[in-house]
């Protein structure tokens, strides 16, 4: 990604705020190749420069420092994650899609995130957490917390129309998350990207959270 960036910051084309943006476009192109190569002590700003097309001045210029570009980059990433599972889908429409709707969300939720380059990331954020705090505050709210809140507010919808029962759509959303979440993200974390499950183990797993949900929260 930051090489093809880069070739199209060479051709000079773009102007003024496209060419601004096609700059930062090659940085962070470049620092998600770098940072997750190298984690963030071996990770040399003018390397990063040299391969996103510009100059060490104008990587600062965008960002101000290497933590303030590190966690631009952890942002950047897990809301593009994010905007890839929680896009607008129509609620269900009836109870009968309930069970359908949860396993598309929850299947979709776990393909994205159990990919080698953001448990790459996730790792890189946790060995780095106690030098700078902010890049777990970025992990977090773009992630976890962005997926259940947006969870929440599905949940309260179909509580209104009857097809949930709940008491509080945030505590829901966050055991939902977990149910589904939790094992496959621990594996994979600690155990490497060997133990990322296939799909049809992420569609039987998911499944069964599902039902174990429904069970709990379905309509009686």
């Amino acid at each position: 990604m930051a090489q093809a960036t880069a070739r199209n910051l060479a051709s000079g084309a773009p102007e003024g705020g496209q060419r601004s943006a096609l700059k930062r476009q090659a940085i962070l192109g470049a620092a998600e190749d770098a940072f997750l190569k190298g984690g963030y002590l071996g990770t040399n700003m003018d390397e990063l420069a040299a391969q996103s097309g510009v100059s060490k001045q104008t990587v600062y210029k965008h960002f101000g420092s290497k933590e303030a570009l590190f966690v631009e980059l952890v942002t950047t990433m897990t809301n593009e994650a994010g905007d890839r599972v929680h896009n607008e889908v129509p609620d269900p429409a009836d109870e009968m899609e309930l069970a359908n709707y949860l396993q598309s969300y929850a299947e979709r939720q776990l393909a994205i995130v159990m990919t080698p380059r953001l448990l790459q990331l996730r790792r890189l954020v946790i060995g780095e957490v106690g030098r700078f705090p902010a890049l777990a505050t970025a992990l977090y709210e773009s992630g976890p917390q962005r997926a259940t809140s947006a969870l929440a507010m599905v949940f309260e919808r179909l509580a209104d129309r009857g097809l949930l029962e709940i008491d509080d759509p945030s505590v829901t959303a966050s055991q939902f998350n977990w149910l589904i979440m939790s094992a496959p993200l621990n594996e994979a974390m600690l155990l490497g990207d060997a133990a990322i499950p296939n799909t049809a183990q992420l569609h039987s797993h998911v499944a069964e959270g599902v039902r174990f949900f429904l069970a709990a929260h379905g309509r009686r």
